[in-house]
Formats: structure tokens, sequence, C-alpha cells
């Protein structure tokens, strides 16, 4: 039988769509090269905006349309974290299936009903993958961290994904071993916040840097040349993580360090438990510590009652550190999250001018810093 993917919105979506794959494979399902072709069409969703669900919606509503004439030979599966969110609403918008991140005992249940309905045989399901590597890729994801217990205001993460678990770090290291014996070059470790990573096997405990040190161990004499790790929160971001990164040149000297803003109020407001100066600190450090690290960030801008000042400030705090890159976006309400109750909403028409400064800026520092790297 057929499948078709489509995957929005982040890395962890990305790796869990290939972990699926994986289970499709070993069961003798083949891939589409369009979904027309497909028995079986997975969307896998994002939350995080309100932009990407209507994207998901919209497809939703196309492949319903098509279920009306293909009933029976055409089924389409909704999962992610808008499964998480919005469960039965997405089967009354014609769903044949919805099914949370990362439930591969459903994802199991369900393949096992469509080969039945097909008149195969009923295979057992695999647990959820020990690998999210996809054939032919040089660079792969591994996931080492799910989920996230920061709860900050604008966020949906922890109410779709649940609390942070951390992966063994038997199972990493196997992943990593699977990973260089195909020849990969490239690793990026994913989490929603990667460096809060703590998980305790066999009577001892490792945290993050100390994984590091692992990986930096396990991928030495392999093929795999280059260890990226996202996103890292500011307030888990210890001194020995920097020694790991400094002490080990398989990780790369670029961080995705995400500030959200530079206004102190704003921050507390967003639950980042972190200070601007706390944060500028902290880069301080890194690039004191690291000489060649560059820098990207997020910037989240129009959040509940920002001042034209409170505004500077995040123009100001992207002056001061010159990131080579952002993922700039304004506020929208996610339903269900502290700040979706907050007073003092900015008009959509002022957020879209004030994100366009921001990106102005950022293209502006870019720029710059790509000069500036090619004249070295």
């Amino acid at each position: 039988m057929t499948y078709f993917f489509e995957t929005y919105g982040c890395q962890m979506n990305s790796a869990e769509s290939a972990a699926l794959k994986e289970d499709l494979a070993r069961r003798g399902w083949r891939e589409a090269e369009a979904a027309c072709d497909a028995r079986l069409v997975i969307i896998n969703t994002c939350s995080v905006r309100e932009t990407a669900e209507q994207r998901a919606l919209s497809r939703i509503a196309l492949y319903a349309a098509r279920k009306r004439k293909e009933a029976g030979r055409f089924f389409l599966l909704v999962t992610g974290c808008m499964a998480a969110r919005l469960g039965e609403k997405l089967r009354e918008s014609g769903a044949d299936f919805v099914l949370g991140p990362a439930d591969r005992d459903g994802f199991s249940r369900i393949l096992d009903e469509l080969s039945e309905a097909a008149g195969e045989s009923r295979t057992d399901g695999a647990d959820f993958a020990e690998s999210y590597y996809e054939e032919g890729s040089f660079r792969s994801f591994v996931p080492v961290t799910r989920g996230c217990d920061n709860f900050c205001s604008y966020c949906i993460v922890p109410y779709v994904r649940g609390r942070e678990r951390s992966r063994p770090p038997s199972s990493i290291l196997r992943e990593i071993a699977f990973l260089a014996e195909k020849g990969v070059r490239e690793i990026t470790l994913l989490g929603q916040n990667v460096n809060s990573y703590y998980c305790g096997e066999e009577g001892a405990t490792v945290d993050f840097p100390a994984l590091l040190d692992r990986i930096a161990c396990a991928v030495r004499g392999t093929p795999i040349r280059r260890v990226r790790f996202l996103s890292s929160h500011p307030k888990d971001f210890s001194e020995r993580t920097i020694d790991a990164l400094r002490e080990n040149p398989v990780f790369c000297r670029h961080i995705h360090l995400c500030a959200q803003h530079g206004s102190n109020r704003l921050l507390a407001a967003m639950n980042r438990r972190y200070t601007r100066e706390e944060y500028l600190a902290l880069v301080r450090r890194l690039r004191a510590e690291i000489p060649d690290l560059s820098l990207s960030t997020d910037i989240l801008i129009g959040f509940p009652g920002e001042t034209d000042a409170e505004f500077e400030e995040a123009l100001s705090l992207m002056e001061e550190v010159r990131f080579l890159s952002a993922y700039m976006y304004h506020y929208n309400p996610r339903e269900g999250t502290a700040a979706a109750r907050l007073d003092g909403r900015i008009s959509e028409e002022l957020k879209r001018a004030r994100l366009a400064r921001v990106i102005a800026l950022q293209k502006t520092h870019t720029r710059a810093l790509l000069r500036e790297r090619g004249q070295r």
C-alpha cells in the first residue's frame, strides 16, 4: 500500500515524520510521489502559530473533499500538535484518524486496521523508532528530549507535547552509531529545551554537558563530522556546556539561543525566567570562550502590552548581539496559554509594522556578518 506525508512546523516534527516513515517501510508500505497516488495521506501538524493551523486545516478540507469521492479507498491521518490540541474537532473536519505526537502504539493500531481492511495480514507494531534517519540523507535529526516544562506564557507546546522527557543516553548513542554506519556526516540533537536534558540510567545521571561529552567520544573516528543542537534556553545554558563546546571541535560553532525580546518586563510576562542583562552576559561568555561562534535567535514582537519603548529595547538587543540569523514573528494568541488571557492586545497593523522593522534590521546584520566572513 502507498502513503504520502505532509509535514509542517519544527525540526521535531520532521524527525517524527522520518520515524513514522521507518515504521511504514518495515510494514512494506511504499511512499507515493504525489498525494493523489496514495491510499493514506498523513499530515503532521504544528500548533505554535495560528497561521500554521489554518494552513493545515485548509489541507484537511482539501483531502476531506477527495474522501467523499473515494470513500473506502483513501484515508487521512492527522498527527502532531494540532491532533493533541483539537482532537475530535479534526475528525469532524474530515480526518479518519487523529494521533497525538509520538503515539507509536496508536500508529501501529491504525496500520493494522488499514491492512485488515485491505485484506492483508496483521503485523506486530514496532516500538517508537530507535532511529529518525531518512534513507540517503547526509544529515539526520536525533531527538534527545520531548515536551517542555517551561510554560512560556505565549507557547502551546507544553499543552500539546506534554511535560519534558529525556531519552536514555544508551538509546541516543545506539542511534548515532547506526547513523555513522549509514555514512551520515552531520547530526542535530533536538529538543524543545535541549540543554535541560537530564536522564538517569544504570545508576548514573547524565545531564546535557555530560551527554555532549559522550557524543563527542562516540563520533570520534566515524564519518560524522558535525554535531549541532537546538533549541537552547538561556536559563539552562551552563558553564559546563560551554566547556564541552570549546573542548570538542565536532560541535558546530553556531548556537540558536532564543532571546524572544529585549525588555525585562516583557521577558517576565512571557515567563522566560532570565533578564536582558543575564542574556547579554551569557552571549559575552560564549563569545569569549568560543571566538568564532555565530548566533541565531527567535524574536517575538507585539506581545500584549508592548510599548514603543519596549519595542525599541528589542531592537537595541539585536544591535548589541548582531545575530547571524533570526526567526522573527509577531504574537498571535494560542487558546489555552496564559498570554491569551492578557489585556493590552496590539493591533495587527502595528504588529506588522514593528515586525517589518525587525526583519529589516536583521537583514542588515546578516548581510554585514556574511560580508565580514567572506573577507577573512
